[in-house]
């Protein structure tokens, strides 16, 4: 493994870069918003694409390498997240289709530039579809629509009692439930089956 310190327009970002012998493709994947790239579930996916001949790369926020837990605007966290992009396809993992996701925030941040980064697919883990309502607020906004903009081959791995809802599935999103919450830690093995099933077909 490597770590690569890329400059963006928010400060140092961290690409930490686990490659395969032979890549066929590659995964790059962000953190949730408090919590970074040694999370259960980034680490599982981490072993399965590698076992499956993909290249992978774990992107560390700007404001996490800084050391804070509150996360930048959506903006920022976009911009940070295609420079990275920028310099993995330049460098370490050239020429070689891309799989872009993330686990809660980070598959937020790579729905919303899936287009823009060149995504092959897109991997979400744990999409937080609808925050909880809290008492004697209105009802947030879904975030759904940030879902159906992605226009390439989609999985999202739910837990089934995850408090902000299941996505629907969709013509290219397909959405498995595994058994948890948002932390997806309940049955990791679960979630690598599900990864492990949908990789190959959009490679």
């Amino acid at each position: 493994m490597a770590i690569l310190e890329v400059a963006t327009p928010h400060g140092q970002a961290n690409a930490h870069v686990y490659p395969a012998d032979e890549p066929r493709a590659a995964l790059v994947l962000g953190h949730g918003a408090g919590g970074g790239v040694t999370s259960r579930d980034l680490v599982t996916v981490t072993e399965v694409a590698l076992s499956e001949g993909m290249s992978v790369a774990l992107v560390e926020q700007p404001y996490r390498v800084a050391g804070r837990r509150s996360p930048a605007s959506a903006r920022q966290l976009d911009a940070a997240w295609t420079a990275v992009i920028d310099q993995l396809v330049a460098g370490a993992l050239r020429e070689l289709p891309l799989v872009l996701g993330g686990r809660s925030s980070g598959a937020r941040v790579a729905c919303r530039t899936a287009e823009e980064t060149a995504a092959a697919a897109v991997l979400c883990l744990a999409f937080p579809l609808q925050p909880p309502r809290r008492s004697g607020a209105d009802p947030a906004p879904s975030r759904l629509p940030e879902l159906d903009a992605v226009t390439v081959p989609t999985l999202v791995v739910q837990g089934a009692r995850d408090p902000f809802g299941i996505p629907p599935a969709g013509t290219l999103r397909a959405v498995v439930q595994v058994p948890g919450d948002h932390s997806l830690r309940t049955d990791l093995e679960a979630v690598a089956e599900a990864v492990r099933a949908w990789l190959p077909r959009v490679l």
